[in-house]
């Protein structure tokens, strides 16, 4: 039985992490989430590594989610990363390619769009990982 691809996602509007949660998981992801920078940080410290992070890029203050990139980006194996904000600007997207971020996404997020980003990124990069492995 495959292991179906596991998603966190954090931001700090409890009807965007819903409503995402909820998408997600009907496409068969299995989704953790995380209200703060600092409960993304205890989650992705625990053994069990996320195929993707999803995370907004102001929450409890700004370019926050970049923080959260540049940690994740550290992991083994290093999950896909994902950055959505409804304050973009060509900065922080110029900082975003620095960490780096797989992709950058504005608000309001086009849903349809993400899937299809996800399936790419998430479901071909775990489908290398198995064989490899």
């Amino acid at each position: 039985m495959l292991r179906k691809p596991s998603l966190l996602i954090v931001d700090d509007e409890p009807n965007v992490l819903l409503t995402l949660k909820l998408v997600l998981e009907e496409d068969g992801y299995q989704i953790s989430t995380a209200a703060s920078y600092a409960e993304a940080e205890k989650l992705i410290r625990k053994p069990c590594p996320f195929d993707a992070i999803l995370t907004d890029l102001w929450m409890e203050k700004e370019d926050i989610g970049l923080e959260l990139a540049r940690s994740a980006s550290k992991l083994r194996p290093r999950p896909i990363i994902v950055i959505f904000t409804g304050f973009g600007s060509t900065g922080n997207a110029r900082a975003a390619l620095g960490v780096p971020v797989d992709y950058f996404a504005l608000k309001p997020l086009d849903v349809d769009e993400l899937k299809r980003v996800l399936n790419r990124l998430v479901v071909t990069n775990a489908a290398d990982r198995t064989v490899r492995l």
